[in-house]
């Protein structure tokens, strides 16, 4: 394979993504200089391996190819210890089939990303492995096993032709959503409030009325 392939089996999920990122056994910088180019300049990049002086020729072949990166490396075990970061996102590139029991490692991962980070895988698409690959898993292997370990149903990216146990592919992942349950707000009794006692309105006379005059009836006086 070549810069090409590597960059086409996580570009499409890393793009979109946050600058922030670690890598689970970079080796020699071949996907880190993939994750760089996929990331554009201003990405951040820890880099970690178990061997320190590969991740020194890392170091040096990354600042000429994309010098706007900022890279990071330490050298451990990720199967030890897990940076907590957060990351935007953790690429476990060929590194995972090292590992025989991948959840305890897949579940510190999952607490090192932000909310909405992703996990983004590259494997040979195989479940036989040799001494060289010792525990490869298929891709059918990886939804089973991400979703064993809390993440969500992982989307395949990229298949690249291998003469080396059949095929490569990219997937992607990401951590459940986070949702709060419903808390439901206490009754709060309240207590009876009294009414404000309103005096008697006080008694107004009524004006007199006018004597009522009759008048006598047509004719004109008659005198007696």
């Amino acid at each position: 394979m070549d810069h090409e392939d590597h960059v086409a089996l996580i570009r499409g999920g890393v793009e979109g993504a946050g600058l922030r990122w670690l890598e689970l056994g970079a080796g020699d910088g071949a996907f880190t200089l993939a994750l760089a180019d996929a990331l554009g300049p201003g990405a951040e990049i820890l880099a970690c391996d178990r061997d320190a002086r590969v991740l020194r020729n890392l170091t040096a072949r990354l600042r000429r190819a994309f010098p706007r990166t900022r890279v990071e490396t330490r050298a451990f075990d990720f199967t030890e210890a897990m940076p907590y970061g957060p990351f935007d996102g953790v690429l476990a590139a060929n590194s995972l089939h090292f590992v025989r029991d991948r959840d305890p490692t897949l579940r510190a991962i999952r607490f090192s990303l932000v909310p909405e980070g992703r996990l983004v895988v590259v494997e040979y698409d195989a479940d036989t492995g040799n001494p060289w690959v010792p525990h490869p898993f298929s891709f059918e292997t990886w939804r089973r096993e991400a979703v064993a370990a809390g993440y969500e149903e992982p989307r395949l990216l990229h298949r690249v032709p291998s003469r080396f146990l059949g095929a490569i592919y990219g997937a992607v992942t990401l951590p459940p959503p986070v949702t709060l349950p419903a808390v439901p707000l206490p009754v709060v009794p309240l207590p009876p409030v009294p009414l404000p006692a309103v005096p008697p309105l006080p008694a107004v006379p009524l004006p007199a009325r006018d004597p009522v005059l009759h008048s006598r009836p047509h004719g004109g006086d008659r005198e007696e």
